[in-house]
Parts: structure tokens; sequence; C-alpha cells
């Protein structure tokens, strides 16, 4: 168990510890952003998303892009996500093998124009989320352990078309978030070091908005651009300190806390060309916010050991692009095939919760028109992530070398109804 020998060495001693335990990690690109938000636009690495439109799911991009629709629409998809990430240590006891969970990402979109001017939407998806899970008896319990983030917006929009070459569209967002944190003891304790050191849970609710353009050239070839504001979520829950005291509450107990947790602003421009009657391409170059993200702190007046902090770690975080190409083939009447590269670029620190890695999409999917009514998109992406090399120091262990590296294969299934 953990030990000190004094009033003065303890409170050093849970400083460090609330200092290094926690942080946000993430699977699925730069810092704790989602990028699966459509099948349509998996298949093509969400190249070109902002101008493109060819499915409902176009509205939780870029809100102007219902002015394209002349028929309501709705379309539902399901995305799954495994995850071949491991943290390579000096031993098999600060090593784990398949840190980042599978899972399954669902959404939901439709579109009713309302008249030739205007279109309304409603979006169920989600745009920032995570997941790490490092082995319970991991050597560095204080700063492995497991981490989770969920968000879920309802995104209703609408959109006018002011002039045939010209639309803008708006939307508001309900956003509910969930995070959840454990950390156990490690090394420091050979007899249990699965047991918990802490744990935080806590949710939040926000409203947030968007905006979108779209420009048509011709009937060929058009452009988008989108913006979504930052949203500064306020998670409030319960913070549980396992220990006797020593981490942050005398005696150990549970109290509230709260922690401040941005959802950053992107900003997203699409072209779409449409070359002849079969073959089409597309692009996008995606900007996100994540400057805004400087610490992951929770406070509480019950964390009293700490003076109210309950844990608080520095990170280090830059704005970050996301680049992507893509290209459209009509097979046939039935048959669209797409295909796409993207690269994300890393936006912090990569630690051991928080694997943030350069990422490279190579993706491929189809579209098949069923009938009139109905048409299915099948997306399917490989995402090699950079092997990163980088030091941690541990309370219980010490500064240690780390490597993390893995990749992901990401599946999905679209269904689309035209009324």
């Amino acid at each position: 168990m953990l030990m000190s020998h004094s009033p003065k060495v303890k409170l050093s001693q849970a400083a460090l510890l609330v200092a290094s335990i926690l942080s946000f990690g993430n699977a699925n690109a730069a810092g704790y952003q989602i990028a699966f938000d459509s099948v349509s636009g998996l298949g093509r690495a969400y190249a070109g998303e902002a101008a493109i439109g060819d499915s409902a799911a176009a509205m939780g991009r870029n809100p102007a892009l219902m002015a394209l629709f002349k028929q309501a629409e709705i379309s539902g998809a399901m995305i799954y996500f495994d995850a071949d990430i491991d943290v390579t240590g000096s031993s098999d006891a600060l090593s784990s093998d398949d840190t980042v969970p599978s899972q399954f990402v669902p959404s939901t979109y439709y579109v009713q124009p309302l008249n030739e001017q205007l279109a309304f939407g409603l979006g169920f998806y989600s745009n920032y989320g995570l997941g790490t899970d490092l082995k319970d008896d991991f050597a560095a319990g204080d700063i492995g352990g497991d981490t989770s983030l969920l968000s879920v917006n309802l995104n209703p929009s609408i959109s006018y078309r002011i002039n045939p070459m010209f639309s803008v569209g708006a939307g508001v967002s309900l956003i509910y978030a969930t995070g959840e944190v454990n950390r156990h003891y490690g090394a420091v304790n050979p007899v249990s070091p699965s047991s918990k050191i802490l744990s935080w849970e806590a949710d939040d609710w926000a409203l947030g908005w968007n905006l979108g353009a779209l420009v048509e050239l011709d009937e060929n070839n058009r452009f988008g651009l989108a913006y979504r504001a930052g949203v500064d979520l306020e998670l409030g829950g319960d913070f549980t300190d396992h220990t006797p005291g020593l981490v942050a509450i005398p005696g150990g107990g549970s109290v509230d806390s709260q922690s401040d947790v941005p959802l950053p602003a992107t900003v997203e421009f699409s072209g779409f060309h449409q070359l002849n009657h079969t073959f089409a391409v597309h692009y996008s170059a995606l900007w996100t916010q994540w400057s805004d993200y400087t610490e992951f702190k929770a406070t509480g007046t019950g964390c009293s050991v700490t003076g109210g902090t309950c844990f608080n770690k520095p990170e280090t975080y830059d704005d970050s692009w996301r680049w992507s190409f893509g290209a459209t083939y009509q097979l046939n009447q039935a048959i669209k095939l797409r295909a796409g590269v993207a690269l994300d670029e890393k936006a912090g620190t990569t630690t051991l919760s928080i694997p943030d890695q350069d990422a490279f999409w190579y993706a491929a999917g189809l579209n098949y028109q069923h009938s009139a009514e109905w048409s299915f998109d099948l997306g399917l992406a490989y995402m090699d992530r950079s092997n990163e090399s980088y030091t941690e120091t541990s309370l219980f262990v010490g500064e240690q070398d780390y490597q993390t590296k893995g990749y992901l294969v990401i599946l999905g299934a679209q269904a689309n109804y035209r009324f």
C-alpha cells in the first residue's frame, strides 16, 4: 500500500500523484475526436464531406447541403471498428496489448425539404469520444488504467437556398457527455496490483451550434465550408479516493467534483468535381482547435488533501489538420464505387493514456441503388497509426520509455430511404 512518514511528505506525494494520474485518450482521430459519422463518407475516407451531399448523413457535416435534396430522406448507419493498439515498455509488467476497446458507433439522419428554398434536418450522432484500457495490473498503474468519454449529439438544422449558386445552413446541438476513469496500484502494491487507487465518473448536458455554406459553380462543381463551434463541457459527478486518504480525500471515500472538458471548434473546406458521367474527385481539409485543450482537471471541496484539486494533468496540444482525397466511379446504374486516402495529424503529445498518433487512412466503399426509394452503403477503411516512442514518469516506477503502435480496421453499413 502507499506509505508516507509525515504530513509534509504525505501532501507532496499526493500532489505528485494527482498531477500524473489521469488523462483522456483516443484511437479514432486526433485528440478525442470521432471521425466516423457516416458510411457513405467512410468509403472515401471522408473526402469531400462538406460538399458532396449524397445521403441524409451530409447534414451532420454541413447543414447547407440539405439544399441539394428534392425529396425527404432518412439514413441509418452502424460502424464497427476493431483496434489493435499496443503499448510496449521495458518489461511485460510495463507493456499492455489491445489498449483500445473495439466499439460500435451508430448514427441516424433525416432531411425534409419544405419548399424550393427551405429544408429541415435532424441528426443523432457523435463528434467526440474515446476509450483506452490498459491491463489492470500495469506496473505504472497511476498513469495507466482505463479511460472513456462518450458524447452524443442531437442536431436539428435548417438550410436556405439564396439563389441557384449559393446556399447556407445552420443548426443547434443538444449534447450529452459522460466520462469515466479508473487507476490502479500497479507496482506499488504487488500483492494486489489491480486494486483501484481512484475512480471518477461524471456527465453533463450542453448546447452547441454549427454553420455551413455551399457554392455550386454548376451541376458538376461545388464547394462547401462548415464550422462547428466549440463547446465547454462541465462534467459533474463522483470522484472516489480508494486509498487511506493519500490521493485527495482525508480518509478516502467519494466527493462531488467538476471537470471542464472542451469539445474543440472545427472548420472544414471541401470540394467536389464530377469530371464526366462516371468519374468524380473530391477532397477536404479539416482544422480542429485543439489548442483549447490545456489540462484535464477536476476540483471539489472534499479533495482537501490537495487544496480542492481532485486531479490535474497539464496537456500539450496544438491545432491540427486532417487532409483527405477521394474518388467516385459509377460502375453501372446500380453500383457506385468509392475510394479515398487521408492523413490525420496528431494533436497532442503521446502518452500512455493518450495514444495520439498520426493516422493514415486507406478506404474503399460502394453504394448500391436497390430501387428508387432504397439504397445501401458499405465502407471499409484501414487506419495505419504511426509508431510513437516517448518517456513518461510514474510515481510508482519512475521514468520509463514506451512505444505505442498499431492500427484500426473500420467496417460500416448504411441504409438510405427516399420518401
